[in-house]
């Protein structure tokens, strides 16, 4: 059984930073691409940033481009998400997600395992 755990959501002024972890149990990480996505009250959940099974390439939404950056740990089986200049608009429960491939994607659906999600809010 493969279990997902973020940490580090919480409460932060506009223009600081958090970063989010997300520890695996049950699944070595380090053969699959990892997700996160953000789901904001009365909004669908989106695609924030992806990474592929060695840390090659990554991908990220528009909306956090050049503000957020994925990493991985295959060693520690953790994936970290670093969010800086954060906003307002940020403020949602992040997951993290993994699948059965070692290629990224942005679709939610590709994904098979979801963390149960840490709260981030970014007050103005």
């Amino acid at each position: 059984q493969v279990q997902l755990v973020e940490s580090g959501g919480g409460l932060v002024q506009a223009g600081g930073s958090l970063r989010l972890s997300c520890a695996a149990s049950g699944r070595t990480l380090s053969n699959y691409a990892m997700g996160w996505f953000r789901q904001a009250p009365g909004k669908e959940r989106e695609f924030v940033a992806t990474i592929d099974w060695i840390g090659s390439n990554t991908a990220y939404a528009d909306s956090v481009k050049g503000r957020f950056t994925i990493s991985r740990d295959n060693a520690k089986n953790t994936v970290t998400l670093q969010m800086n200049s954060l906003k307002p608009e940020d403020t949602a429960v992040y997951y993290c997600a993994t699948r059965y491939s070692n290629s990224f994607t942005t679709n939610p659906s590709d994904y098979a395992y979801w963390g149960q999600g840490t709260q981030v809010t970014v007050s103005s």
